[in-house]
């Protein structure tokens, strides 16, 4: 009985210590989100796909970059932002420059997608244009090119 009049005001002061939310040691710290993807750099297929993809899009040949993209290619935010039309938005924007740009950069992965710039995936307030690449039926695919979200830009 003794132990029990002893227990009950420890176990009520835990209960009060862990639900005060202004104290940093008893808040339960969010683990980091892991990819559902393992880091791709370094593999042989990734990295010769990377390099076609660069080259492809440097020389604007639109006939290798359609094999190399996903049917719905997401390339804007806006109703009808994805699958066919994305090279007269690419050309109409002046989008080449800034696809270049960012396809130099090193991919990360971020849920199912390998993703440029890295910052995409850490920094909520990034603003600039981001890239997905995607594994398809075991072959990579270039799955989507735009801004950022409206409600970020």
């Amino acid at each position: 009985m003794k132990f029990l009049r002893f227990l009950t005001p420890v176990l009520a002061a835990c209960v009060v210590l862990s639900s005060v939310s202004g104290c940093a040691s008893f808040k339960k710290k969010k683990k980091p989100k892991t990819p559902d993807m393992e880091d791709q750099n370094g593999d042989m297929n990734f990295e010769s796909f990377q390099n076609r993809l660069r080259k492809a899009v440097s020389r604007h040949d639109v006939a290798t970059l359609s094999q190399m993209m996903t049917p719905n290619f997401g390339f804007s935010w806006e109703p009808g932002g994805e699958g066919a039309g994305v090279f007269e938005y690419w050309d109409r924007n002046n989008l080449w420059p800034e696809l270049n740009l960012v396809l130099k950069e090193k991919f990360v992965p971020s849920g199912n997608f390998m993703v440029a710039p890295k910052e995409v995936t850490y920094d909520t307030n990034y603003r600039g244009y981001r890239a997905g690449l995607q594994r398809v039926n075991g072959s990579w695919r270039f799955a989507y090119f735009v801004a950022a979200p409206p409600d970020q830009q």
